[in-house]
């Protein structure tokens, strides 16, 4: 079970990071990669979604209501989200 605390997650995998969100397209699919945006310019703000999330994004012109249901985001650890990020760039 993962605990979070603020800006910190203690990970079952990798123990306790930093934490970061992403949507949950990413981390259920583990097949063919959905593409990455890292929307966030700051260095310790991680946060991404796929090609399908950005459409919405655009549609919608902000994160609305709508939007965040679509992408029902996740925290997950820095190193998730880096191995994430590594499969879903990936050939895209």
């Amino acid at each position: 079970m993962m605990e979070i605390d603020e800006l910190n997650i203690d990970c079952e995998k990798h123990g306790k990071g930093i934490a970061a969100t992403v949507c949950c397209h990413l981390i259920s699919n583990n097949g063919a990669p959905l593409g990455f945006i890292e929307n966030s310019s700051e260095p310790g703000d991680l946060q991404g979604w796929c090609y399908a999330c950005e459409h919405m994004f655009l549609q919608e012109e902000d994160k609305t209501e709508r939007f965040c249901k679509f992408c029902d985001f996740s925290v997950v650890c820095e190193e998730c989200y880096k191995n994430i990020k590594a499969h879903h760039e990936s050939n895209t």
